[in-house]
């Protein structure tokens, strides 16, 4: 796969200078009317070491306008990352549309170093990047340009450069000689890059292979594709939008094949009074002190509340805010989503607020608005909304996977109890900021959103990440019930450390590993 040969193709410096005001003149062009579109910008660049890539990045910096332009390098974790899903630290660098970013390594570096190190094997290696090509296609689904450059070097020329560069006090290779080991081992590195190469190269995120022994025609090659990928993208504005899920089949005429999951809720349960307040007083001392084992134990908790208007998520959520120490937790309200938000994918937002080890973030709405509101509103193209079950169940198999304890609470009440709540409101006057003209309007909704909560619930249902349905008609039962859930929740995976299941980190995630070491330590 990779015939680069010791000299390579090469370019005067004549030809370059001619090439590169040229080339520099119709970049910023592109990225001008870049700037105006819906499109982000990814640029992964990666390859054998010493082959140039941070002068690559250097020379586009220098090429394109600042102003349009952010540049990731990952390498060592920080603690922040470390205590968090291993995507969370790629999501911070997504560009806003109409931006760039530009990433070094990207979401593929660890996968070579575990790879080339030995620390796991070729299906597990296959395993991480099955989620790579999901994850490229979901962001390429959304409208993402990803442009990936692997530079290839022989064997000799590589030599050759380190050696120039061990002379540089400036280089990286100075800076980071523990990168040495890819360099001494030429032949096993490029069979594992070839591996990872030959898995991830899709045609709507192909891999661009380029010959890194001249450094002019490296850097042009490189210009020059970026400028065709950027000027044949915004020639084709649409993204790819194949590979969506089904829509929900038509249900027969029957009464009973139209009963939904829902309408098996019996919500006539009711909790009397007077062993309310006894039983929600025990479950928050319970829940305050779980919280706080959780916290010792590096174990982040994901609260997520959805449900119909007026369901009693607020009641619900304050009842558990009330209990735990407010440096543990943070409360997120979800509404319509900020000029910043639309800027970027749709799941963007609710990653960003993903707590660290040992916290806890209440989603108060979630990214299920995706195939709720922006469904039956229309706020979400038909394919968008379908695609987002499978996308979803993937972010919430990510969290799982790296430890999170995630809980899902879908709060049902009927309609008359609904209606009956929205007048409560009206004549309350503390309560009346709680009803507006939109939850009239959705209430008109009311098939539509339960054909779509329906639909929901069956697909993203998943062993690692199940719904709990919540009978809501009577406040004091359903807030017991929530309560309830989390503290056996928690008591059960407090249990046991967590363990990763085979591709979310290729041969295992360190950091819970090295977690795990420190508990064991404490105890």
């Amino acid at each position: 796969m990779f015939e680069a040969t010791k000299v390579g193709r090469s370019v005067s410096k004549k030809d370059f200078k001619e090439q590169q005001d040229e080339l520099r003149t119709q970049l910023l062009a592109v990225q001008r009317d870049l700037k105006d579109t819906n499109i982000p910008v990814i640029v992964l660049i990666s390859g054998v070491e010493a082959a140039g890539k941070g002068e690559v990045i250097n020379r586009l910096n220098e090429w394109l306008d600042a102003r349009g332009v952010q540049t990731f390098a990952f390498w060592d974790e920080s603690d922040e990352e470390r205590e968090r899903p291993r995507y969370w630290r790629f999501w911070r660098s997504m560009p806003s549309r109409g931006e760039i970013s530009i990433l070094f390594g990207g979401w593929y570096q660890t996968p070579i170093e575990h790879r080339f190190g030995g620390h796991c094997s070729d299906a597990e290696l296959d395993g991480e990047l099955n989620r790579i090509v999901d994850f490229e296609r979901m962001l390429i689904q959304d409208g993402a340009l990803i442009v990936k450059f692997w530079f290839h070097m022989s064997e000799e020329d590589q030599k050759a450069r380190l050696k120039e560069l061990s002379r540089d006090d400036k280089s990286r290779w100075k800076m980071a000689p523990d990168k040495s080991k890819f360099s001494e081992h030429y032949a096993a590195f490029e069979q594992v890059a070839e591996r990872i190469i030959l898995h991830t190269d899709r045609g709507i995120s192909p891999w661009y292979l380029v010959e890194a022994g001249n450094r002019r025609y490296r850097d042009l090659t490189v210009g020059k594709t970026l400028l065709h990928a950027i000027r044949s993208r915004l020639n084709d504005a649409t993204p790819d939008d194949q590979n969506t899920v089904v829509s929900s089949p038509e249900l027969p005429s029957s009464p009973n094949a139209q009963i939904t999951l829902l309408d098996q809720l019996d919500l006539s349960l009711v909790l009397p009074r007077e062993d309310y307040k006894g039983e929600i007083k025990q479950l928050q001392s319970e829940i305050n002190e779980l919280a706080w084992t959780a916290y010792n134990k590096k174990r982040s908790t994901v609260l997520v509340f959805e449900g119909m208007d007026a369901g009693g998520k607020g009641g619900a959520i304050r009842r558990i805010t009330n209990a735990v120490d407010a440096r543990l937790f943070r409360a997120i309200p979800v509404a319509a989503p900020t000029d910043e938000e639309k800027a970027h994918h749709y799941l963007w937002r609710f990653w960003r607020h993903i707590p660290h080890a040992g916290h806890i973030t209440i989603y108060d709405r979630s990214w299920y608005g995706r195939v709720l509101v922006e469904r039956v509103e229309g706020f979400a193209s038909d394919a968008e909304w379908r695609r987002a079950y499978s996308e979803i169940n993937r972010f919430e198999e990510q969290l799982v996977d790296s430890g999170v304890i995630l809980m899902k609470f879908w709060l049902h009440i009927s309609q008359e109890e609904q209606l009956s709540r929205f007048k409560d409101r009206e004549n309350v006057p503390y309560k009346q900021y709680k009803i507006t003209d939109e939850d009239w309007r959705n209430r008109e909704k009311w098939p539509q959103y339960k054909e779509a909560v329906n639909e929901m619930v069956v697909r993203t249902s998943t062993k690692h990440a199940a719904w709990t349905l919540v009978e809501g008609n009577d406040k004091p039962y359903a807030r017991v019930k929530v309560l309830r859930t989390i503290c056996d929740t928690l008591n059960e995976a407090l249990k046991q450390e967590p363990v990763p299941t085979a591709g979310y980190l290729p041969c295992g995630d360190k950091r819970i590993e090295e977690r795990s070491k420190q508990n064991g330590k404490a105890k």
